[in-house]
């Protein structure tokens, strides 16, 4: 395959299900009948290694997540190499977004505004946590912030800039950032001195 053919992650691959080569994958499109049996997929792994290609035999949904049988996948073992991978498809085939949905491949790198400042550029998108995805933002200090990709905070995605403008409620990102191993060591002094 061609190295500079793009790909769109469809899910992403978070546990096996099932002792028959299942897993378990949340989904990043809400596009109706987005994964069909026969479809044809790509597995990009974690590690360095290069996309699998693998087709849809059988699939279903279960407890948020939709199960996924690929066929010459038959064992928790094969299924075990799974986990983690994207489930791709090449960009040419992605289907056509509604007004105001986004591609959560075309956010990843996108640089986050707030208020028309820069606070960092977003390197992951997870689900589940909340009604809002959210959005994993590294500073150029590494520091990480959770920003809710939320309605109510979001002021424009501009793909083509690779921007993602937000309105953010004052001291959320202080709250929504990770505690570092400093605050960490910090808060266990002033829990000391208050015992």
């Amino acid at each position: 395959m061609e190295t500079n053919v793009e790909f769109i992650t469809l899910a992403r691959v978070v546990k096996t299900q099932g002792r028959h080569g299942e897993v378990a994958a949340e989904m990043h499109s809400d596009v109706p009948g987005r994964f069909a049996a026969g479809m044809k997929l790509f597995a990009l792994p974690k590690a360095e290694a290069p996309r699998r290609a693998l087709e849809v035999e059988d699939l279903w949904p279960h407890k948020g997540l939709m199960v996924l049988k690929f066929r010459g996948v038959d064992s928790m073992s094969d299924a075990e190499l799974l986990i983690g991978s994207e489930l791709q498809v090449l960009s040419a085939e992605r289907a056509d977004l509604e007004a105001g949905w986004t591609y959560v491949s075309d956010l990843i790198g996108s640089k986050v505004l707030d208020h028309g400042r820069e606070i960092g550029r977003i390197e992951d998108v997870q689900f589940g946590a909340g009604e809002a995805p959210l959005l994993i933002v590294a500073n150029s200090a590494g520091k990480k912030f959770d920003v809710p990709f939320a309605e109510a905070y979001l002021e424009g995605v501009d793909t083509a800039q690779r921007q993602v403008r937000m309105n953010l409620p004052e001291g959320m990102l202080e709250v929504n950032a990770p505690v570092t191993a400093e605050e960490k060591q910090e808060q266990q002094r002033e829990g000391k001195k208050q015992r």
